[in-house]
């Protein structure tokens, strides 16, 4: 489950999820906005471009449920989008973990359980990738409107969520407490 403080999802919801398949234009507009938001964040990493344009020309496919996607590596080491082939050099497969679940793991920055095939040189540079680059939303907000309010918006959103953690968790926040309960 998500958060203690949701409600479990309803019975029907997962067969529901199982028997609908989206249109296939969905699902490619999905794959090339992943890749736009990957390279974005690739790009904000000096250390993650030198590992993957040692990786140029090699691909990797994803796959979970009946969706399969393919990405290839370009000689700046950024990703691309590639109709997918027979024999991809890593293959990543969540398998049949149903959408619930894989939300709830997301939710929980747990990572899924993986099935894993090919190189595994490039195995162990994605797991790299997935360990140390990390998007900066503040530094994007900052573009739009300025390096203060940026830094402002980002704690509001910080306290936001710590705050949402503590009454998931059945905790009081400290901003609940009242002046005489601390030691």
């Amino acid at each position: 489950m998500p958060a203690s403080f949701l409600p479990p999802p309803p019975a029907w919801l997962d067969p529901w999820l199982d028997s609908v398949r989206p249109p296939e234009w969905l699902l490619q507009e999905a794959q090339l906005k992943g890749v736009l938001f990957f390279n974005h964040v690739l790009l904000q990493s000096e250390q993650a471009l030198p590992r993957t344009r040692r990786l140029a020309g090699r691909s990797l496919q994803m796959k979970w449920r009946q969706v399969c996607w393919e990405w290839a590596f370009t000689p700046a080491g950024l990703f691309e989008t590639r109709p997918v082939q027979a024999r991809a050099d890593l293959v990543l497969d969540l398998g049949d973990v149903s959408p619930t679940q894989l939300a709830a793991l997301l939710w929980r920055a747990d990572r899924p359980n993986l099935r894993i095939e090919g190189d595994v040189q490039m195995a162990a540079e994605i797991n790299w990738l997935v360990d140390h680059v990390r998007w900066r939303p503040e530094e994007d907000l900052a573009r739009l409107v300025g390096d203060a309010q940026a830094r402002a918006l980002a704690l509001l959103g910080q306290r936001l969520i710590q705050g949402l953690r503590a009454f998931g968790l059945g905790r009081t926040s400290p901003a609940t407490e009242s002046p005489g309960s601390r030691s």
